[in-house]
């Protein structure tokens, strides 16, 4: 197991690949994943988090099958099988983001791996089911993005964190759908100035550190713009400083609720 206390390589001097990035946004952001072992399968539902390390940790009941077949299965390579959905948090069509599979070896969790974990890993623990904790260490890591699969290199894997925004990033699109309705068209018009006269159904569907996404929804199509921020945003006070530059001015301005 990777050192928890490893500095954040994702926010420093080179970016990881960017499908390592999505797998690890979708593992941290997704509530629910598949677990596979021996031929037998069960959906997970808030019973999983990620170390900063990139080790998974799943809560499953030592004393159900599942929990006898990992208990069969501890030490071996590619013994467990982890399936995960990542969704666009909004409600559009094409919803996938991305299928992310994840094959390693299982373990149940030594306690001692507290010892290395910030209060944030701590915390993500301690809000898992009460049941045995495992461990599960990637070998092989495939992401399907777009009608395309990759295979991620397992080192890149370790390497990448989950984007910075990613676990903030469906309250940020609820408020600016909720609370900036019209101002998807005017910011589609600073890119496409026909886009917003199209009649297409304009939604916010994605932010992360380098920009916001647009959906343009038609009957028969659908396509999304791309607005940058100015800077890489590696923090929720620059989110909001990079989406408050991109509303119109008056949107801007509104207060919180209005």
């Amino acid at each position: 197991m990777a050192s928890a206390t490893e500095p954040p390589s994702a926010l420093a001097g080179s970016r990881p690949s960017t499908d390592a990035v999505e797998v690890r946004s979708a593992l941290a952001t997704c509530t629910s994943l598949r677990l596979e072992v021996a031929g037998t399968a069960a959906d997970l539902i808030d019973a999983h988090t990620v170390l900063p390390d990139g080790t998974i940790v799943v809560a499953v009941d030592a004393m159900t099958r599942l929990g006898g077949l990992l208990v069969a299965a501890r030490g071996a390579d590619h013994a467990v099988r982890l399936d995960v959905t990542h969704l666009v948090p909004v409600p559009v069509r094409a919803r996938v983001r991305a299928r992310v599979t994840v094959t390693g070896s299982v373990r149940r969790m030594d306690p001692a791996v507290l010892d290395s974990c910030d209060d944030g890993a701590v915390m993500s623990l301690l809000g898992l089911p009460p049941v045995a904790l495992w461990t599960v260490e990637p070998g092989s890591v495939h992401v399907e993005r777009h009608g395309a699969g990759a295979e991620v290199a397992v080192a890149a894997y370790y390497a990448a964190r989950p984007d910075p925004v990613a676990t903030v990033e469906a309250v940020h699109l609820a408020r600016l759908i909720r609370h900036h309705r019209d101002a998807a068209h005017r910011l589609a018009a600073l890119v496409d100035p026909e886009l917003a006269a199209t009649g297409a159904r304009l939604v916010p569907v994605a932010v992360d550190a380098d920009g916001l996404t647009l959906r343009a929804e038609t009957v028969h199509r659908h396509d999304d713009v791309r607005l940058p921020f100015r800077v890489r945003v590696t923090d929720e006070a620059t989110l909001d400083r990079e989406l408050r530059r991109l509303l119109p001015d008056n949107d801007a301005d509104r207060p919180e609720g209005a």
